[in-house]
């Protein structure tokens, strides 16, 4: 994908104009948000504009959401959108050490595609150790697609690094949670985990 992060002001068209889907997309992580859990406090991995905390923090009118994204330019874009009493950003990569939580709910758009395979098996578990007992966890992100697509999202070679579907849920479920796919479309998977208790 387009190097999205470095242009906060027209991130939302761009990105609308490399992915089609990108609104069902975010939909469909807000939905597979809810869970059987009270959520008081939410993790957003790659936060980016906050669009999808603004969505996710709607359907969890009590509780506070913690994100995380390497630009700062696009958290000063979320602050802007965001309610500032319900949100802490902070500005870290993906591979650092998560904030500690615990969380009931952890969620992601269109940045785990970053990692390799190894830094995806390893972020899995991390987010495991900060979730609670039955937290969910849901990820949306550009996958490897089971057959070729007549659109592909455009990619970023040595940028863009995405996974398998089946790929993703091993590791997923060698992190210690129940895992399925929410949605898939082409090159683009919803996917959600279910913490073990």
């Amino acid at each position: 994908m387009a190097q999205y992060h470095f242009s906060p002001k027209n991130y939302e068209a761009m990105i609308r104009d490399d992915v089609p889907a990108y609104d069902e997309l975010q939909r469909q992580i807000a939905e597979a948000s809810i869970g059987t859990l009270v959520t008081h406090n939410i993790l957003d991995l790659g936060t980016g504009t906050g669009i999808t905390a603004r969505q996710v923090l709607a359907l969890h009118p009590e509780a506070h959401l913690t994100g995380i994204d390497l630009s700062e330019q696009m958290l000063s874009e979320a602050r802007r959108v965001l309610e500032a009493d319900r949100i802490t950003l902070l500005h870290q990569a993906l591979e650092e050490p998560l904030p500690a939580g615990p969380f009931q709910l952890v969620v992601s758009a269109l940045a785990i595609h970053h990692l390799d395979g190894a830094g995806k098996a390893d972020l899995f578990r991390r987010i495991a150790t900060v979730l609670e007992p039955s937290g969910r966890f849901v990820m949306g992100d550009l996958v490897i697609p089971r057959a070729p697509v007549s659109r592909p999202t455009p990619a970023t070679q040595g940028y863009d690094r995405p996974s398998t579907v089946d790929d993703q849920l091993l590791w997923l479920q060698s992190a210690g949670f129940s895992a399925g796919v929410v949605w898939e479309r082409g090159d683009l998977a919803v996917l959600e985990g279910v913490k073990h208790l």
